[in-house]
C-alpha cells in the first residue's frame, strides 16, 4: 500500500485540531489492517482573529488568509489531503479548494453521511454552531433539503457563543464550570423541543462530549467522525483550470500581441471566462537566430529552464511565440512533463487545410529559421513546398527585424514595414499566395489577412502567432 500522508490545518482552534490529529491517528491504528500507512503533519501558527468570537458580521479575511497559507506550507511539504477542522472555514472551503491540487476534506460531507446513516429524511437536527456559520446558511447548504434545522432561542445563542469563545470558555481550556453549565442549558432547550439528534457546529464541542453523556446531553464527536470519513472516503480536488504556459521574451513586443490574441480568441462574457495564463517574460534567453546563424551563446538551457519553471507553476502546456525558437523543440519537449504547443506544425497544418498544396507557400522569417529548416521539414512532411526570399531580400526582412528602424527596436511603420513588403513581393511573385509571417514581430507590421492586396497579387497573409493563440483555446475548452 501506498504512505498517505495527512494535513492538519490546525490553529483554527488549537485544541480542537489537536484532538483531531489525535482521533485520526487512533482511528486509522483501529483500522490498520485494510487502510494504508498513514503519515499525519499538524501544522497552526497564531493568526490575526485567532480565539475571537465568530459573530454574525464577522471579517474572515484572515482566517481565509491563515488557511491558504498553512495549507500551501502543508502540500510543500508532500501531503496528499488537507483536513480543516473549522467549520467557519467550512464556509468558504470551495474558495480555498480552488487554489489547492489536493483534496481538502469536506468535514461538513462527513457529518451528512454520519447523519443519512442513522435518521430518517425529515428527521429534526439541533445546531449548535456560531452566528457567523449560522448566518451563512453551512447547515442549510448540506441538510436543509433532508432534515428540519433548529438553532437555540434568540435569548440562548449568546450563552452558546460564551460557552465557546468566553474567557472560561471551552476553546480557552476550560472544559466543566461555566462554559458547560450554558451548554448544558442550550442543549436541554433544543431537546425540549423534540430534536432527533443535537448536531455540533464547533469542532471544540469534541472535547466536552464524553463528559455531557452524564448529563443526559448527547450529540456526535465530529472530529472522530471526520477522522474516519477521511481515512474511507479518498476524494480527488476537482479537475484545475486550463492553465496555459507561455515562455515570454523571445520577444518582448511578441509576447504581449500572442496574450492579447489568446484573450481575442476566447469566448468570454466575464474575466472568469478566459484562461489562466503565467508567463515568464525573459528577454535574457540567448538570440535564436545568432545562435543559428553563428552558433553565438546556445539558448536552449535558458529555453529549458524557463518551461520548467512554468511546469512547476501548474502550467497545463506551453506556448512559445517565437518561430526561431521551435528549432529547439525537438531537444526541450522529451525533458518535459507537459507538451510545448508547436506553432509551427499548427500553422502549416492549418495552411495545408485552408489552401490545400498546389501552390509553392512563402516563408518570411529570421535567417535563423530560414537556415534551421524547422518549417521546411514540417511542410515537406505535409506535403507543402516552401520558397523562401533570394539573399537581397532575406537581407531585408533580417532589416524589418533586427535593424535599427526594426520592430525589435520598436518600429512598425516606416522603412522596416516597407523592407518586409519588398521581400513579399518578391515571394509572389515568384508565385506564392500564401505567406508565412514567420517572426512573431512580424504581423506588428502586416496583420493577419485573408485577401491582402500588394503589387497586383491576392496574398493570404498568415499570422502563426494568432493560429498558436486559437489552438491554445481549444485546448482549454477540451479541459
Amino acid at each position: 500500500m501506498n504512505t498517505q500522508t495527512f494535513g492538519i490545518i490546525g490553529g483554527l482552534g488549537a485544541l480542537a485540531g489537536a484532538d483531531l490529529y489525535s482521533k485520526l491517528l487512533a482511528a486509522q491504528a483501529r483500522a490498520s489492517q485494510t487502510t494504508a500507512p498513514l503519515h499525519v503533519l499538524l501544522e497552526q501558527h497564531p493568526f490575526r482573529g485567532a480565539g475571537s468570537a465568530l459573530e454574525q458580521d464577522c471579517t474572515v479575511t484572515a482566517r481565509k488568509l491563515y488557511v491558504f497559507e498553512t495549507g500551501m506550507a502543508l502540500t510543500r511539504r508532500g501531503v496528499d489531503t488537507l483536513l480543516l477542522p473549522c467549520f467557519a472555514s467550512h464556509v468558504f472551503r470551495d474558495e480555498i479548494q480552488s487554489e489547492f491540487a489536493v483534496p481538502v476534506v469536506d468535514m461538513l460531507a462527513a457529518l451528512l453521511d454520519y447523519v443519512v446513516q442513522r435518521l430518517p429524511a425529515g428527521a429534526r437536527l439541533g445546531i449548535l454552531t456560531s452566528d457567523y456559520v449560522r448566518h451563512a446558511g453551512l447547515f442549510e447548504r448540506y441538510f436543509g433539503d433532508r432534515f428540519q434545522l433548529l438553532y437555540p432561542a434568540p435569548e440562548l445563542q449568546p450563552r452558546l457563543m460564551e460557552a465557546i469563545y468566553g474567557v472560561h470558555g471551552i476553546q480557552a481550556g476550560h472544559f466543566d464550570g461555566t462554559a458547560v453549565a450554558s451548554l448544558q442549558q442550550v442543549c436541554k432547550q433544543l431537546q425540549a423541543q423534540r430534536v432527533d439528534l443535537l448536531l455540533p457546529g464547533f469542532t471544540e464541542l469534541a472535547l466536552v462530549a464524553a463528559g455531557l453523556q452524564q448529563s443526559g446531553i448527547t450529540f456526535p464527536d465530529v472530529n472522530q467522525i471526520y477522522a474516519e470519513y477521511a481515512l474511507v472516503h479518498r476524494s480527488e480536488p476537482p479537475a484545475p483550470r486550463f492553465k496555459l504556459g507561455i515562455v515570454g521574451g523571445v520577444g518582448p513586443a511578441a509576447t504581449v500581441d500572442f496574450m492579447n490574441k489568446v484573450i481575442q480568441s476566447t469566448p468570454a462574457s466575464r474575466d472568469q471566462d478566459h484562461i489562466k495564463m503565467v508567463v515568464e517574460q525573459n528577454p535574457q534567453i540567448p538570440d535564436r537566430t545568432a545562435n543559428l546563424i553563428r552558433r553565438e551563446t546556445d539558448p536552449t538551457v535558458a529555453l529549458l529552464a524557463t518551461c520548467k519553471r512554468l511546469e512547476a507553476e501548474g502550467a497545463h502546456a506551453i506556448a512559445i511565440p517565437c518561430n526561431t525558437a521551435h528549432a529547439f523543440v525537438a531537444e526541450l519537449q522529451p525533458l518535459l512533463g507537459i507538451p510545448i504547443v508547436h506553432m509551427l506544425e499548427e500553422t502549416i497544418g492549418f495552411i495545408r487545410h485552408r489552401y490545400g498544396t498546389a501552390k509553392p507557400i512563402g516563408l518570411l522569417a529570421t535567417s535563423g529559421t530560414v537556415q534551421s529548416r524547422v518549417y521546411h521539414r514540417i511542410a515537406e512532411t505535409a506535403g507543402l513546398t516552401l520558397i523562401v526570399p533570394d539573399d537581397e531580400h532575406q537581407a531585408k526582412v533580417m532589416a524589418a527585424i533586427y535593424g535599427e528602424q526594426g520592430v525589435k527596436a520598436g518600429y512598425t511603420s516606416g522603412r522596416c514595414r516597407e523592407e518586409l513588403l519588398a521581400a513579399a513581393r518578391q515571394l509572389a511573385d515568384a508565385g506564392a499566395a500564401v505567406l508565412i509571417l514567420g517572426c512573431t514581430e512580424l504581423p506588428l507590421l502586416l496583420p493577419e489577412c485573408e485577401h491582402y492586396q500588394l503589387g497586383g497579387h491576392t496574398l493570404a497573409l498568415i499570422d502563426p502567432t494568432a493560429i498558436l493563440a486559437r489552438r491554445c483555446v481549444e485546448l482549454a475548452n477540451k479541459r
